[in-house]
């Protein structure tokens, strides 16, 4: 069903439709700002991943201490 979905001639179409609806001056912008979320987005889910692990291993730690 979305096979050939994001083919090289649709990423330039959608391109040149962003630029013309934004601009070039405010392009880079919203470029950055989308780059900045991706990050802030991968940071949460280490995080959020981090602090499930993290009651795991101490389980572990003192389940060794007591044998």
């Amino acid at each position: 069903m979305l096979e050939g979905l994001l083919q090289p001639q649709h990423l330039l179409i959608i391109l040149a439709v962003a630029l013309f609806v934004f601009g070039p001056k405010k392009l880079p912008e919203l470029g950055k700002g989308l780059g900045e979320g991706i990050k802030s987005f991968k940071d949460g889910i280490r995080q959020a991943t981090a602090e499930q692990n993290k009651p795991a291993a101490s389980a572990t730690v003192e389940a060794e201490k007591k044998a």
